[in-house]
């Protein structure tokens, strides 16, 4: 493989889970990049005694992952100019064992794919309901598809061609990245083979609730970047968050107000059936975090077009 493949590793505060990452990459004198954002646990420091060139973003820009991966690809790619293809990784998960040598035969052998991806699975799914469900999130249809997540390798032609990650971006980045590939013409393959371990370490509500919110805010940036597209990316996850919070609370206010106060029950009861109906498919504690979840994907989309008007950048919202 030699120096054809490199790694861009991006993180902030992952501590353990950064040594993990980094010493799993598996192939000897493999080039890597980490690139920092505000770390105060010595990542950086750790990065870099593990052999990894590191990059320290400057924070005082809005921080996104995007911006970051940019980064860390402009750092890889000038130490090392040779390069074919870019993995990307989040500096929270663990490479499977031969994943990168599986990755890069893909792309080897289909000249028209430019992103390869793998399983992504949670290390301790059991160890909490938000784990659980993240490790749900990851069990994606297998062959061509949409999008990839943090975790893939890239054509570096492919990437350039397309001006990289869209920095402006807080969540989403991927999909909308893959949405700008595919309009070229190329191919994003998804391989029914280990790739990374995700270490979410979501034990609180409020870790989960921030990141339902950064989500929203990735939906309405990414449907806003891609809206005069023939398929615009999140139309539907932002209708459908915006029908169950405002769609219905509101109707529900206007008609009690205008007609019957009584009228207002029909927010409760249309929730009480949506709850109802996700509960058999999902289990009662699930059911209740994906109709909240609703509330915190509006309250992202209500942000982010705040932002929008005030004519602010959008950063990444933390959860960890």
């Amino acid at each position: 493989m030699g120096f054809r493949t490199g790694v861009v590793a991006i993180g902030r505060n992952e501590g353990e889970r950064l040594r993990r990452c980094l010493a799993s990459v598996g192939v000897p004198d493999l080039p890597v990049v980490y690139v920092d954002s505000a770390s105060t646990d010595g990542s950086s420091e750790l990065a870099a005694a593990l052999g990894a060139q590191v990059v320290d973003l400057d924070m005082a820009v809005p921080f996104t992952a995007a911006r970051a991966r940019n980064a860390g690809m402009a750092a890889l790619l000038s130490a090392h100019p040779g390069l074919e293809y870019v993995q990307f990784v989040d500096g929270d998960c663990e490479f499977e064992p031969g994943w990168i040598g599986t990755a890069v035969a893909c792309l080897d052998a289909n000249a028209d794919v430019a992103v390869v991806c793998g399983r992504r699975r949670e290390r301790f799914p059991e160890a909490s309901l938000y784990n659980r469900i993240c490790d749900a999130e990851w069990d994606t249809p297998i062959g061509e598809a949409e999008s990839c997540g943090g975790d893939a390798l890239i054509r570096r032609s492919a990437i350039e061609a397309v001006g990289g990650y869209d920095a402006s971006l807080a969540a989403g980045e991927e999909p909308e990245l893959c949405h700008r590939l595919r309009a070229e013409g190329w191919k994003v393959r998804r391989l029914d083979q280990p790739m990374t371990i995700h270490d979410a370490a979501m034990f609180r509500f409020r870790q989960w609730w921030l990141r339902a919110v950064r989500s929203g805010v990735g939906y309405a940036q990414a449907w806003r970047a891609t809206s005069r597209s023939p398929a615009p990316l999140y139309r539907r996850e932002v209708l459908r968050a915006l029908f169950w919070t405002i769609g219905i609370a509101l109707p529900a206010l206007l008609a009690a107000a205008v007609l019957d106060w009584r009228l207002i029950l029909i927010a409760p009861l249309a929730w009480g059936l949506q709850y109802a109906r996700l509960a058999i498919c999902h289990g009662r504690v699930e059911a209740g975090l994906l109709l909240v979840g609703k509330l915190a994907e509006t309250m992202g989309i209500l942000t982010y077009l705040r932002r929008l008007i005030a004519g602010r950048e959008a950063g990444t919202i933390f959860y960890k």
